[in-house]
């Protein structure tokens, strides 16, 4: 095999896609792997920042966050943007079950990843540390 240049790797078209039949909404979506990018801006959705500046698990709307990542139209582009994740998040949890397990597998995800990102970045409210952040009754707020 050929070593590639640059211009050969960034030419590349290296996004796969399949196609998932969701018979709770009547119907089939069609998903993409994420890109670099994409996945990253996952990731870092996964911890947010409490008032007190620590870091906690982000769990809320997980599933309906990467689905909105992934489901795209026959040109591929991306159906959901940011804002539809919490109407996204009142489907189905076994449509969105559905998706976001195929979507997991098609980007590599798996749940000791989950568990790693929340442990790089502090770790989740179960730590067995003096953190006060899962009990001190705040709501953790977005970093970005």
């Amino acid at each position: 095999m050929a070593l590639l240049d640059k211009n050969a790797i960034l030419k590349a078209d290296d996004l796969e896609y399949e196609v998932v039949e969701v018979p709770e909404w009547g119907g089939s979506v069609r998903l993409k792997t994420l890109t670099g990018e994409e996945r990253d801006e996952f990731e870092a959705s996964q911890v947010t920042i409490n008032k007190k500046g620590r870091p906690e698990q982000n769990m809320a709307n997980l599933r309906a966050r990467l689905v909105a990542l992934v489901v795209v139209d026959e040109a591929g582009k991306t159906v959901f943007s940011k804002y539809d994740v919490p109407d996204l998040g009142r489907k189905s949890s076994k449509a969105l079950d559905r998706v976001f397990e195929k979507a997991s597998a098609m980007n590599g995800f798996s749940d000791e990843d989950m568990e790693k990102l929340a442990q790089d970045f502090g770790g989740g409210p179960n730590e067995g540390s003096t953190s006060d952040s899962a009990s001190d009754g705040e709501s953790p707020s977005e970093t970005s």
